[in-house]
């Protein structure tokens, strides 16, 4: 057998929970998961387009604190607990234009959107992977945590950046209980929010979306690969890092990018 078949069953016995995982990154890693043989769980907000038999779909809105109780209390009834976390939750649905655009409102969503609903799936399945001695969880952050862009993410990248210190806290306490915990940060990915979001950005400049892209390209000090990535793409490398074969990874945080991140 080779290492293309074993790898199809790589995760058989798994269960793995991706939130928002209809749409966008979240549905590329549900298809990867399930290809590789694990059993899935998927949540969101609103019911997928077509209907999947092949994973357990909970509809739920995770930046409501009662909403996480009830997709937890089904996992627990139903599958016991998660070898395997996604939270792939997450959004830039916030204004644009700097700090005098953004009310108290606004900054509390961002935060119960892109940290808090993370930090309370932790904190409700965690303690299932630590009992059996293993589990991975991944929090999808994104590169805005480390590269903010003022004029349009302000708020989206100060959750992502509280993200990301949480992650690496947690990675910290738990690593010697078995449980991995790692950050992937992807770049511009060509998903539909991202279609949304340069529609929106693209109307409020008088531009058309070709020239809104690109104008962000720029803004962003450019993408060597000169284009934005499919998730597929980044679903892969999170597929990988939940795997045995990462099994000494924990952490750290993964930029996928296409070359963009201007640091080194």
């Amino acid at each position: 057998m080779n290492n293309q078949q074993d790898q199809q069953g790589e995760l058989k016995g798994k269960i793995a929970l991706v939130t928002g995982g209809t749409k966008g990154i979240g549905k590329a890693v549900t298809a990867r998961l399930l290809e590789a043989g694990a059993k899935v769980i998927v949540t969101a907000r609103n019911q997928p387009e077509e209907a999947n038999p092949a994973y357990h779909f909970i509809p739920a809105d995770l930046s409501q604190p009662a909403e996480v109780v009830k997709v937890t209390t089904e996992i627990q009834s139903l599958f016991g607990g998660v070898d395997i976390l996604i939270n792939n939750m997450g959004a830039n649905t916030f204004p644009g234009g700097g700090f005098s655009t953004l009310t108290d409102d606004h900054w509390n969503q961002a935060m119960q959107i892109n940290l808090l609903s993370s930090v309370r799936l932790d904190r409700a399945l965690l303690p299932k992977m630590l009992e059996q001695g293993s589990g991975v969880i991944i929090h999808i952050s994104s590169t805005s945590g480390q590269f903010p862009i003022w004029e349009s993410t302000m708020a989206y990248t100060a959750a992502k950046a509280a993200l990301n210190a949480y992650s690496k806290s947690l990675s910290q306490e738990v690593a010697a209980k078995g449980v991995r915990v790692i950050t992937v940060s992807p770049g511009l990915n060509n998903t539909e929010a991202m279609s949304v979001f340069l529609e929106d950005l693209a109307q409020k400049a008088g531009l058309t979306v070709e020239g809104i892209t690109q104008r962000l390209f720029e803004r962003v000090g450019g993408v060597p690969l000169g284009r934005m990535a499919d998730p597929a793409e980044t679903a892969e490398l999170i597929y990988f890092l939940v795997t045995p074969r990462a099994s000494y990874i924990t952490g750290a945080n993964y930029a996928i990018d296409g070359g963009n991140f201007p640091v080194i």
